[in-house]
């Protein structure tokens, strides 16, 4: 991880160059399982100099009840898209992929498009995981945190919106970019490949992906394809209005 970081201070990719520039349009990044926001921090200052207007998840940790943190993400999501007048991309690592895949397939009203990294969303055969890891593989592939107490949290099977969001069908019009490793040692690469997205392998761990110098030219290719087609900059309101007090000032 140290590795790809360091790589990528030194490559152009930092630079943008021939990243369109996002002209001000909101973009959400959702963390992966039991980190922070600041565990984004790198790739939301490269997204915001390449002239997006990016936006915490505010989830803290990004642990507990999948159902409960995409209705916080669904807050979340209303708010941005309220005060800026349109819909939201969303970049989500790992868990935060999963989630958001959930959320857009929800609410594709206030969703332009997702970019996933690292994220398994394909939900299949139950994984045989190595190692023992039984509990870190069922809260990866299915997003969830599972109780302990709790088999039907454990195996996925309670019946809530947030599982009919990510097994269900995956609206048409929102955009969906699945970057995904066949070197990932934690999400299996095989159930990244979601059938709905555009999938683009990279070589990556699984924790670099947030500051990979492979990973960052296709998140701004991602970010490009999701917005609305517009002939020049957007116009913020404050700017609209004021042209419109001033025309209707000006002298027949």
């Amino acid at each position: 991880m140290t590795g790809e970081l360091a790589g990528l201070a030194i490559s152009p990719v930092w630079l943008g160059r021939g990243i369109a520039s996002g002209y001000g349009r909101p973009v959400l990044l959702v963390p992966g399982l039991g980190v922070p926001d600041a565990s984004l921090e790198l790739l939301a200052s490269w997204v915001g100099l390449r002239g997006y207007r990016t936006h915490r998840a505010r989830v803290g940790i990004n642990v507990g009840c999948s159902e409960k943190i995409c209705g916080r993400l669904e807050t979340r999501l209303e708010s941005i898209a309220f005060d800026a007048g349109e819909r939201v991309a969303i970049i989500g690592h790992s868990r935060g992929g999963v989630l958001a895949k959930a959320v857009a397939a929800a609410r594709p009203d206030l969703v332009s498009g997702i970019a996933t990294l690292g994220s398994p969303t394909v939900i299949s055969r139950p994984l045989v995981p190595r190692s023992g890891a039984i509990a870190l593989a069922a809260m990866l592939h299915r997003g969830h945190l599972p109780n302990v107490l709790s088999w039907r949290c454990l195996s996925g099977t309670c019946g809530t919106r947030f599982a009919r969001g990510l097994t269900g069908s995956f609206p048409a019009r929102v955009g969906y970019v699945s970057i995904y490793s066949r070197s990932d040692q934690i999400a299996p690469w095989q159930h990244c490949r979601h059938p709905s997205a555009r999938c683009v392998e990279v070589r990556s761990s699984h924790l670099g992906m947030a500051h990979n110098a492979a990973v960052y030219p296709e998140i701004g290719r991602a970010l490009g394809s999701f917005a609305p087609r517009r002939r020049g900059p957007r116009l913020s309101q404050a700017v609209r209005q004021a042209q419109a007090v001033s025309r209707a000032l000006a002298p027949i």
